[in-house]
């Protein structure tokens, strides 16, 4: 590997990879096997990169020479949490040391007497590993998001001697061209998992796909989803204030998660409301989705209900609307600030809708429009509940609720 043809290969390699847009693992493995190729004796090799993510703070990619069980990337969650799992395994890493000193790059040869002084290499050195090589790239201050402003890498041997130090001058010259390949991939990530978190993952996907422009919509036919929480606003001012975000979250996991196992797609929160929608070509197909995604979000509220009442917290239940219609689905807003999201009738409808739950004491209601595009089997427990005017609608509606067994 000390040649600096095989160095010019590797590292032409890894920027034709990042250019097509492999991904982190693949990236990884590439590099490895054709760096062991050229003749650096890998045994192991690890990437950290921290992200911008709801739950996780980065990702683990992980390369052996010989197979393992272990996955190629692993998750992990916030090693700023005190006492946490992660931010215990953290603070003894070599990593840690190397951000606290301010140095950027830390070697054990184990093989020529080095301590192993962290229990990481401890372990290694158990595993047969002759050489351990840890390594921190920083980001300049323009190329920092959120928490990620380096990445981290490790690499080992058991050669008998450890790496030679031309070998490690070769590594180290090769690895920016990885290195940012992989921060490459990880902000094309970071990018679909923002827009997927802040605008949903059909809309996100529309985005990311280049339809930004301001005023294109789409005309679709598609069943529509409304929901808030029974009695949050007594709730939000009674409880302490802090308490308030991990309610909303909480049964906003419960709805959320319900619709997308059901093939929906969340596009608006507004305070403890949730708006969605389930496209399909067949709308009776879509309505069937609609009302799986009902049963599940009433079954989570209901384990939500058990584990906040024996905590002594407050519970509330979900009012639901739903409807079909025709809406338009695209980018609306100024020059400045877009939403992508569905305007037109039916959007104010199926709210109006859900608000009558209240006043119908109905924890769910449904439009004629949707009764309508369901098939025979998936009415059957859809019953009248009268004739309704909606606030701001000028016609009245025939609405129907299901009628649960037992």
């Amino acid at each position: 590997m000390a040649e600096g043809d095989a160095i010019a290969d590797v590292m032409a390699w890894v920027t034709e990879a990042g250019l097509a847009g492999s991904s982190e693992a693949d990236l990884l493995r590439g590099f490895c096997e054709r760096a062991s190729a050229a003749g650096l004796p890998l045994v192991r090799a690890v990437v950290i990169i921290d992200t911008l993510h709801p739950v996780h703070e980065g990702r683990v990619f992980r390369w052996r020479r010989d197979p393992s069980d272990e996955r190629a990337m692993v998750e992990y969650g916030r090693t700023g949490e005190e006492g946490g799992p992660s931010a215990d395994k953290w603070r003894q890493s070599p990593f840690y040391h190397l951000m606290q000193t301010d140095q950027s790059l830390l070697r054990r040869n184990l093989a020529k007497g080095d301590p192993a002084d962290f229990l990481a290499i401890a372990d290694l050195q158990a595993q047969g590993q002759t050489d351990y090589l840890a390594v921190v790239h920083r980001f300049g201050a323009d190329g920092v998001i959120g928490e990620m402003d380096c990445v981290y890498s490790s690499w080992t041997t058991d050669a008998p001697n450890g790496f030679r130090d031309d070998q490690v001058d070769a590594l180290t010259q090769a690895l920016p061209a990885l290195l940012l390949a992989v921060k490459c991939a990880s902000l094309g990530r970071i990018a679909e998992t923002l827009v997927e978190t802040y605008l949903g993952r059909d809309a996100g996907r529309s985005v990311l796909g280049g339809r930004i422009a301001r005023g294109v919509a789409e005309r679709i036919e598609a069943v529509l989803w409304y929901s808030d929480l029974r009695s949050y606003t007594r709730i939000s001012d009674t409880i302490p204030p802090e308490q308030i975000i991990p309610f909303l979250n909480d049964y906003g996991e419960a709805i959320i998660s319900a619709i997308h196992e059901a093939g929906g797609d969340v596009l608006k929160l507004v305070g403890d409301g949730t708006l969605a929608i389930f496209k399909a070509d067949d709308p009776a197909a879509a309505g069937r989705c609609a009302l799986r995604a009902e049963t599940l979000a009433r079954s989570n509220i209901a384990a939500i209900n058990l584990r906040r009442a024996d905590e002594g917290l407050p519970v509330t239940a979900a009012y639901l609307g739903l409807h079909v219609g025709e809406v338009f689905y695209g980018n609306i807003g100024s020059r400045d600030r877009l939403d992508f999201t569905v305007v037109g009738p039916a959007v104010n409808e199926v709210s109006r809708i859900a608000d009558l739950c209240r006043s119908t004491e109905r924890d769910t209601l449904v439009s004629a429009a949707f009764r309508e595009a369901l098939h025979d089997l998936d009415r059957a427990n859809l019953v009248s509940v009268g004739r309704y005017a909606l606030r701001g609608v000028s016609r009245s509606q025939d609405l129907y609720t299901i009628e649960r067994e037992g």
